[in-house]
């Protein structure tokens, strides 16, 4: 075992598989990641993922993928094939084959008519609103149904003519009799089969009735040994029905369910229905908009599989429901990015800056680190000539007390070049300035000033050396702390939760991405630079192109959404 017991301190239960393992209660350790093949991973689903993989390589176990697919009108083959991009974009590896319950669907049906032969199952032909009326409430209990009491031969038989196809959909199920009465509503009684007339994916149109999730999700615990079925709390009651199950059935092995909180993330929604209403509504784009908290979507914004498990890692597995600061997922990205992303120069709202001092034609160069403390990451040219971009807001007309940046009459330094004076400017017609006319002194370069204060530092770009390119940035999508508690969530949303600029960037930069762009959409690695001062952008790798780079930035330099709110 590698013991990382430091690491795990947050993790209750990464302490029950030690004491488990010290126990020898199991010859080795088996968990999975069983999604339903209905919709795409969000950042809830990672931490599950990263929870069941880290403890099986931890102990040298197994960690398999399963699709519990047992309801065919929901599910995808897309679906299957975007789950498992997922897990390996995280940079998981599952044991051997990938499982599906439609595997088992023959052994779930024996099953299901052993429960029948032991009089603990039924078949029901109450409509579904009538098994809801039926079942009670949290106060009141629920009422037997009238065919409740059938014998076993009857039972036996309709199930037989459920799989044949005798019945409509709705017409008929198979329950579970247990306890009308149960303080637990899952136990009154639960549906085990219903009738679905849809092609399934994997099984086609073998089967016209399907398992209930709770009642293949414990037997395909069961079949493939796993020793540890975690889950979230909302599953907690359902426990009594997994071991029930398992308890009534002849299975041979029995794994234990354990529960952990599932992810709250601030700002965020994660429910598959509220984000497809964001789509249909147009406020997003699909399933991997920057603004949501898929995997494809973080992907695209340019999270990293390492800084989603840093996330998952710091959060840690607890049973106390709580609602994650978003602040602390981009703080992981930040770290990271900040280690290694190439520093460049982009101007996001340019505006023209004329050198008068300098010739039309001159042109330096400088050769700039890619990172300030890794000269390892190498370096790169860039150009300087008499005509630059720099950033708008870095120019004030009026002054303005405590602004540091350039003003008609000060100084300011271009970045890794040479101080500037600003002596006037330049208006259209309308009073919009076209260009600010500034002196140049060329003893400056990598020396202080003489007789004068070291001035603040701007970026800029020359325009001779410039790529013009989309910008976006992004915020979060709701303005307010826990959308999804939220019955009218679209009346919270930020109205500023992306913003798109037109700007440039260095042209050599935008010469050696277009040469690596195709390769990195095939591959799914993306590029990560600091625009210096801007914050951390990687290329948008589904609206790029060879002659249109798109930046999405990743999160700013510093943590701004907190400091507004204040």
């Amino acid at each position: 075992m590698k013991e990382k017991t430091s690491e795990y301190s947050n993790n209750f239960i990464y302490n029950i598989v030690k004491e488990d393992l010290k126990k020898n209660k199991f010859l080795s350790l088996r968990t999975r990641f069983p999604p339903e093949p209905n919709g795409y991973l969000h950042i809830g689903h990672a931490k599950s993922i990263c929870l069941n993989f880290e403890l099986a390589n931890l102990h040298n176990g197994d960690c398999n993928l399963r699709f519990d697919d047992t309801n065919p009108s929901k599910e995808k083959i897309k679906y299957i094939n975007s789950i498992k991009n997922d897990i390996k974009w995280l940079g998981y590896q599952w044991n051997k084959e990938i499982f599906y319950a439609s595997k088992y669907f023959l052994k779930l049906y024996q099953y299901a008519k052993e429960l029948i032969k032991k009089n603990l199952a039924y078949v029901d032909q109450l409509t579904k609103e009538q098994i809801r009326e039926y079942r009670g409430t949290l106060i009141s209990p629920g009422k037997n149904s009238p065919y409740r009491n059938r014998n076993i031969k009857e039972n036996l038989e309709l199930f037989k003519k459920m799989k044949e196809g005798y019945f409509n959909e709705g017409e008929v199920c198979l329950r579970a009799k247990i306890n009308m009465s149960s303080p637990y509503i899952v136990m009154r009684d639960p549906v085990l089969y219903r009738i679905i007339y849809t092609k399934h994916h994997q099984t086609k149109n073998q089967w016209c009735i399907y398992p209930m999730y709770d009642f293949a999700h414990c037997i395909s615990d069961s079949i493939e040994g796993i020793t540890h079925s975690f889950c979230t709390l909302e599953f907690q009651d359902n426990k009594r029905l997994y071991n029930w199950i398992l308890e009534n059935t002849s299975v041979s092995h029995y794994p234990k369910q354990y529960e952990f909180s599932r992810l709250n993330l601030k700002h965020s929604i994660l429910s598959k229905r509220k984000i497809k209403t964001l789509i249909e509504r147009k406020i997003i784009n699909n399933w991997d908009d920057p603004r949501i908290q898929t995997i494809s979507g973080l992907r695209r914004k340019g999270y990293t599989p390492s800084s989603i498990r840093e996330f998952c890692k710091k959060i840690g597995v607890t049973k106390q429901n709580n609602l994650i600061e978003f602040s602390m997922l981009e703080y992981c990205i930040r770290n990271e990015l900040n280690a290694k992303a190439i520093r460049t120069m982009a101007v996001l709202d340019p505006i023209k800056l004329y050198l008068y001092n300098i010739d039309d034609n001159y042109q330096e160069i400088f050769t700039v680190p890619n990172h300030p403390k890794k000269p390892e990451l190498g370096t790169h040219e860039v150009i300087f000539t008499n005509t630059i971009y720099i950033e708008r807001e870095d120019f004030k007309e009026k002054h303005e007390k405590n602004y540091k940046r350039l003003k008609i009459g000060t100084e300011i330094r271009l970045r890794y070049a040479y101080i500037i004076k600003a002596e006037r400017i330049e208006k259209d017609i309308y009073g919009n300035i076209i260009q600010i006319i500034c002196f140049c002194d060329l003893k400056t370069l990598g020396k202080k000033p003489t007789n004068r204060k070291n001035p603040a530092v701007i970026h800029w770009i020359s325009i001779k050396n410039s790529y013009a390119s989309e910008f976006r940035l992004y915020e979060k999508l709701f303005n307010i702390d826990n959308p999804e508690q939220e019955k009218n969530f679209l009346l919270f949303l930020n109205p500023k939760s992306i913003i798109i600029k037109n700007g440039f960037i260095e042209k050599k930069i935008s010469e050696k991405i277009q040469q690596k762009i195709n390769n990195i959409k095939t591959k799914n690695k993306n590029l990560f630079f600091q625009f210096e001062r801007v914050g951390y952008f990687c290329v948008d790798l589904v609206d790029s192109k060879k002659d249109k780079l798109i930046f999405n930035r990743t999160v700013s330099l510093r943590d701004t959404w907190n400091k507004k709110k204040n």
